[in-house]
């Protein structure tokens, strides 16, 4: 349940952390420009857009190695043992508990004669071609 809550939890954080880099404006780059966000009255303010991506991604940041760190340690701790082999407990057979074959219903093995080879071909047998 726990190992669940914590993967649902790293995805989510790592979709967020994806969001908001690709967000971000790079330092030399003025693409930001173009949508307009050159303007100071904006909702974050001048510089405030900057400040708060860039906070929010070092707290997700940190977010995604603590739960990457928990996940480890959770998977680390698991039982390792799920087969239902192991589970079952498995009894020793003895000798005299597995039937035998009665020997007197055994077919003999076949004597080997010559008479079930093919006869070899003679030069009369095989078609001329004309």
């Amino acid at each position: 349940m726990l190992h669940n809550l914590l993967l649902v939890a790293h995805v989510l954080i790592a979709i967020g952390l994806i969001g908001l880099v690709l967000i971000q404006q790079g330092k030399g780059a003025d693409a930001g420009a173009a949508f307009g966000s050159g303007a100071s009255g904006t909702m974050f303010g001048s510089r405030g857009a900057a400040s708060f991506l860039t906070r929010t991604t070092g707290i997700l940041a940190t977010l995604f190695f603590i739960t990457s760190l928990s996940l480890a340690y959770v998977a680390s701790n698991k039982v390792k043992s799920n087969s239902v082999i192991d589970v079952v407990p498995t009894e020793k057979i003895q000798e005299s508990d597995v039937p035998s074959a009665p020997e007197a219903d055994v077919p003999a093995a076949a004597p080997k004669s010559n008479k079930d080879k093919p006869a070899a071909a003679t030069k009369s047998d095989v078609p001329q071609s004309e």
